[in-house]
């Protein structure tokens, strides 16, 4: 099965309402300090906005007093084709809101703490959920062992966050150059209508492989350039927003480069999936950064769905290469969306299985050295 398959774009998609409205029931949520870091979170929307628009208010009080003082203010239809211009380009080529809000989670520690109080809750719905079964037969919890490694590595906490923070930056850095690159280049004359659809090309070639990839290239040819750039920069922020997402979980786990790399890329369709919806919902003017706070909750759902519980710290270097790889993605995608907390049971009795057959081996070879 491949990792872009369909039905885990979808089942991505299906994560984003259900882990949203898990998230939303936690009372936690709505604690004082969540109730102010909303208020803030609107606020800093408003701001982003207000700091958006200077530009555009720059080049409107300019092109007008041009417009006015210098010619006739009926024939300059133009001014009005270089504004959408640059609220095109800071919104959809730059993605200038996009960026200023993912930038928040580097300034305080509230997402990160909301992830980790968000997959508290999840372990005490499953908790409560299971209070008569035996004990025995539910799974290990995520919450308290995954928050035994914050804990090792607290002093170096800020010091991780400044770097990972360095990383967003010279990402999106690399990422507004290349975007913008490949923008102007496709106002080229003759090659330029090819520039825009040899990128998504380039993009989905590895992750769907040639053949979808050529019909997207097929399909670029044939749509305006406006549309072209919003499918590109729906598909890299999506992603980058996982990984964003996905930060307070890898910060506290000692995840090699590759075996990062390999868990992204085993879940590549669901994390896309799950990323593209919360990332339409962010386009959702002022309240985009109160949404981001519902999409870091969902997070600590999913992770429940995609990984196993992480062990004590001794067991943790094993642990970590079992995890590179989506053990459970086949049965996790047929399983009907009202059956997907069952995920964990299933793995469990498999597991549990898997030991007594061990054990049986063992105990016939002793049995044959006798």
């Amino acid at each position: 099965m491949s990792n872009f398959d369909p039905n885990a774009v979808i089942r991505g998609a299906q994560l984003t309402i259900v882990g949203a409205v898990r998230a939303l029931r936690n009372p936690g949520l709505f604690k004082y300090e969540h109730y102010k870091q909303a208020v803030l979170a609107v606020a800093a929307g408003l701001l982003i906005r207000l700091l958006i628009a200077i530009p555009v208010i720059v080049a409107q009080a300019t092109l007008y007093l041009y417009t006015t003082l210098i010619v006739s203010p009926t024939t300059p239809t133009w001014t009005d084709m270089a504004l959408a211009r640059l609220n095109f380009l800071q919104n959809s080529v730059l993605q200038v809101p996009f960026f200023l809000m993912s930038l928040s989670r580097y300034l305080s520690p509230t997402l990160d703490e909301l992830f980790m109080d968000s997959l508290r809750w999840v372990d005490y719905t499953y908790a409560s959920k299971h209070r008569s079964d035996d004990p025995r037969t539910l799974r290990a919890m995520y919450y308290p062992n995954l928050r035994a490694y914050s804990g090792a590595s607290l002093s170096k906490r800020p010091k991780n966050a400044r770097d990972a923070g360095v990383r967003f930056l010279t990402r999106y850095a690399r990422r507004a150059t290349l975007s913008l690159t490949v923008y102007l280049l496709s106002f080229l004359p003759y090659v330029g209508r090819f520039v825009l659809p040899a990128a998504s090309f380039y993009a989905f070639n590895n992750a769907v492989g040639p053949l979808p990839a050529l019909a997207i290239f097929s399909t670029g040819l044939l749509l305006p350039r406006h549309y072209l750039v919003v499918f590109l920069q729906a598909y890299f922020s999506s992603r980058s927003l996982m990984r964003d997402l996905l930060e307070p979980y890898f910060s506290r786990l000692p995840f090699s480069p590759q075996q990062k790399r390999q868990w992204f890329q085993d879940r590549s369709g669901l994390l896309f999936g799950f990323g593209l919806g919360f990332y339409l919902f962010l386009k959702i003017p002022y309240l985009g950064v109160l949404i981001y706070g519902v999409a870091e909750a969902s997070t600590a759902y999913l992770i429940t769905k995609v990984t196993d519980p992480p062990p004590s710290p001794e067991e943790v270097d094993t642990w970590t290469e079992s995890q590179a790889r989506w053990r459970n993605k086949v049965e996790f995608l047929r399983l009907p969306l009202d059956g997907i907390d069952r995920i964990n049971e299933r793995l469990l009795v498999v597991g549990r299985e898997k030991e007594r057959e061990k054990v049986r081996g063992i105990d016939d070879g002793r049995k044959e050295e006798l």
